[in-house]
């Protein structure tokens, strides 16, 4: 039996298929509102045939962002912008979710094609808030250490921000645990030298975490899906490591997270990561396995014949695509024939079938 194209059901949503659309920055919003690039890059992927589109790491607050070009959701009327684009990708058969995020230490960089440099004060930018008053590299902004008053009003606006998804017609919502943004920067202690409560010890890096994904989880409601995607290790020796990512992910479960979404990295700038195809999967391997909970496999998944034997060997449970979705929006109908597998098309693209 085939499993790339087999249904995939976590509470009340099912998916067609287990091939996810990764969140994928786009810098290319105003003021943290979508527009038609993010109609026309989202929708053509819903209409290629994937399981579930996931929206791009969305800041809960503006100082939050990435970039100056980020998505948002600290508003209603970036939630507004989202409804057009959520109602299109679920007319199309496919699942619409969205990642939100805070950029942590990470924060106020520019678009990669200016550079990706640090965007001054002046010129646009802010001041990043982090667990500790350390940069990213010694090129990127200084941040400011988060007070205690901080630290509850992050957790307000993840609130917040779920609220908005679902305000806005999102049936997954994916907390942005990884890549070195705000609650992975909590979580590593490359980048948490806090003396507190949330420092230290992995019960107190665990704590913000934890606290963010507890709040959302009681207002996300009970039928529909949260997932979490983490750095599952820094590849650096002292820091967060696969172990760790085990206690948390029990955690998460416990808490009521339906689907750990599993990459790495990306806490430090000079981490030496074994980047090969799959390279990541054994990661979502481990974590399905020691955490007895559903994992999405990401990271140089390329192939019809490599996703499914992931799925075939219960390696994850679903996939997540990333660079290959940009390169090829119609992906799925294309591994579909690779794999003898005969899917319904658009039916304005039937007479190409």
């Amino acid at each position: 039996m085939n499993r790339l194209f087999s249904p995939f059901s976590v509470k009340d949503v099912t998916f067609r298929n287990r091939i996810f659309v990764s969140p994928m920055c786009q810098y290319s919003c105003r003021e943290g509102v979508p527009n038609e690039w993010h109609m026309v890059h989202l929708g053509s992927r819903a209409v290629g045939g994937a399981g579930l589109v996931i929206v791009e790491a969305t800041a809960v607050s503006p100082e939050g962002r990435i970039s100056p070009f980020d998505c948002g959701l600290w508003s209603d009327a970036q939630a507004e912008a989202f409804k057009p684009i959520t109602t299109f990708i679920k007319a199309q058969g496919c699942r619409a979710g969205i990642q939100i995020a805070h950029a942590g230490r990470k924060a106020s960089t520019d678009a990669p094609w200016h550079g990706g440099g640090m965007v001054a004060p002046g010129d646009g930018g802010w001041q990043p808030l982090a667990p500790s008053p350390l940069p990213f590299s010694p090129s990127s902004p200084m941040p400011r250490e988060m007070t205690a008053t901080d630290l509850d009003q992050v957790v307000a606006q993840f609130e917040a921000a779920a609220g908005r998804a679902l305000q806005a017609g999102f049936e997954v919502l994916e907390l942005h645990m990884a890549h070195g943004y705000l609650l992975h920067e909590f979580l590593s202690p490359l980048s948490n030298h806090r003396g507190d409560a949330y420092g230290g010890t992995l019960q107190n890096r665990l704590r913000l975490p934890l606290r963010v994904a507890g709040q959302v989880r009681k207002l996300w409601p009970a039928r529909l899906p949260l997932f979490v995607r983490i750095s599952c290790t820094d590849w650096v020796e002292g820091g967060w490591d696969l172990t760790q990512s085990i206690q948390f992910c029990r955690e998460l479960k416990a808490l009521g997270v339906d689907l750990i979404d599993c990459s790495s990295a990306a806490v430090v700038p000079d981490a030496k990561v074994p980047v090969a195809p799959g390279f990541q999967v054994p990661l979502a391997a481990a974590i399905r396995k020691e955490a007895a909970m559903a994992t999405g496999a990401v990271g140089l998944i390329t192939s019809a014949v490599q996703a499914e034997q992931i799925l075939a060997t219960g390696q994850a449970d679903v996939v997540l695509l990333a660079r290959e979705m940009l390169r090829d929006p119609y992906w799925p109908l294309h591994a579909a024939k690779v794999l003898g597998v005969d899917i319904e098309w658009p039916r304005q693209y039937l007479r190409a079938k």
